[in-house]
């Protein structure tokens, strides 16, 4: 019997985030999410769904006829066909992403997936849930991503990006929580501190607002 995942949603977008952002991208939100972050987003993905097996999925993502697609959720990784998924969209010649929250084992993931994988600051309410290990499966093509809502957070996550040599192991992202840090002041800290990190906001967002499914 073919292994099954319960599916949010999936959707046609530009990817507002991490290395490919502006490309159109085809999104496999999973549902379900063992985290409760305070500024989530996605609060609606934490239940319902739809059950799918593998290859449902992948001929869904091959429908909208582009390169790029990117595993997200929830968090993806509470579903442990999640790893098959992964390898069975990559086997396919998709260009893979996973969105995770650094919480979950990564070991897993098959090597040929960019992992997007977030460290919880402070004020997420979830630092504790960070997963130290995960840093060592990191690749150079990989992204660590900090969503920052104040100062506290900050000064938080460049620590961890000093203390961890971050940004000698792969890419480092700094976002502000939307509708609390202005992001020109994330912008002007990053460049006093002459951080090696790449400043972002959520391109779809910019272009959709909070609209679910875009």
């Amino acid at each position: 019997m073919s292994e099954t995942l319960k599916i949010k949603e999936i959707f046609l977008s530009i990817q507002g985030e991490a290395d490919t952002a502006g490309w159109p991208t085809v999104f496999v939100r999973l549902s379900g999410c063992p985290l409760r972050c305070r500024w989530c987003d996605t609060a609606y993905a934490f239940q319902g769904g739809e059950r799918l097996s593998l290859e449902a999925v992948v001929a869904r993502v091959g429908d909208y006829g582009v390169r790029h697609v990117t595993v997200t959720g929830g968090e993806p990784l509470a579903q442990p066909a999640c790893l098959a998924l992964l390898t069975r969209l990559a086997d396919a010649g998709f260009a893979v992403s996973l969105e995770t929250s650094g919480a979950l084992d990564v070991s897993g993931v098959d090597p040929r997936v960019v992992k997007v994988m977030d460290l919880k600051p402070p004020a997420s309410g979830e630092a504790a849930r960070n997963r130290w290990e995960n840093l060592a499966f990191l690749q150079p093509a990989d992204q660590v991503k900090f969503v920052i809502a104040d100062r506290g957070d900050y000064e938080w996550s460049r620590e961890q990006v000093a203390r961890h040599a971050l940004a000698g192991r792969c890419q480092v992202l700094f976002s502000p929580v939307a509708g609390e840090l202005p992001p020109r002041r994330l912008a002007e800290w990053i460049l006093e501190d002459r951080l090696p990190v790449r400043f972002q906001l959520q391109l779809h967002k910019l272009l959709w607002g909070d609209q679910p499914g875009r």
